[in-house]
């Protein structure tokens, strides 16, 4: 049997933990993306309101 490798840490972890804090550059896009589509489907669905309530 081989001798399980030590616990400690390793050069790998501190550049593996500092990666998982920071979100990828496509998850900022796709959720900008998504923000804007939003806000612009709100404004239009609020602007239907708005001339619906004008016509009555």
């Amino acid at each position: 049997m081989t001798e399980p490798e030590p616990q400690g840490p390793t050069q790998e972890q501190p550049a593996r933990r500092s990666m998982e804090e920071k979100f990828p550059r496509a998850l900022w896009v796709r959720l900008i993306i998504y923000v804007a589509v939003g806000h612009l489907f709100a404004a239009f669905i609020y602007l239907l309101f708005e001339l619906g309530a004008q016509n009555q």
